[in-house]
């Protein structure tokens, strides 16, 4: 339990994903790009704090380069229990969040989605693989390679320097 699957794809640009409305989004649109890829949920206690300092980030970095993607997931007791246009109107309406809420995924277990086990295989965490709770944050590089890995209790502005690192800034 726990341990990294092999996955085929060699970066984040290869795989499909959903936008909260069902539609196709290629990944390879952000070829360039750094990106910050976040599970995400509204009913966490860590809700408030990261996507206010995600709305930061994304503020001043959008133009130079720098996008979050975040996934909704309510795997971790339930604390995205709405549909996944919920869950990004919730983003949008309450936090002012620009940046693409994609489809509701699950990110441990069989039915993880490909882009969270190609995550997951780049950068375990802390005792494995299997993501912890909401808000695990990984960080990939311009050619979508991950960088690193945050866990649940790393504020997005205490990776402020890694972001500016990955742009090129420092």
């Amino acid at each position: 339990m726990g341990a990294s699957q092999s996955v085929p794809e060699k970066s984040i640009h290869d795989f499909t994903v959903k936008d909260s409305k069902g539609s196709d989004v290629d990944l390879s649109i952000y070829k360039g790009k750094v990106l910050l890829v976040v599970n995400v949920a509204s009913k966490c206690g860590f809700t408030d704090s990261n996507y206010t300092q995600m709305a930061e980030l994304y503020s001043k970095y959008k133009d130079k380069g720098f996008e979050i993607l975040a996934f909704p997931c309510n795997q971790f007791l339930r604390q995205e229990p709405g549909t996944s246009q919920e869950a990004q109107e919730f983003a949008c309406t309450r936090y002012k969040a620009e940046y693409p809420i994609f489809q509701k995924v699950r990110v441990n277990g069989p039915d993880t989605v490909p882009v969270y086990k190609f995550l997951k295989a780049s950068k375990g965490g802390f005792l494995g693989a299997r993501i912890k709770w909401n808000f695990t944050k990984f960080l990939v590089d311009k050619e979508g390679q991950v960088i690193c890995r945050y866990g649940t209790t790393v504020a997005p502005l205490a990776i402020e320097a890694d972001i500016q690192k990955a742009l090129g800034e420092v």
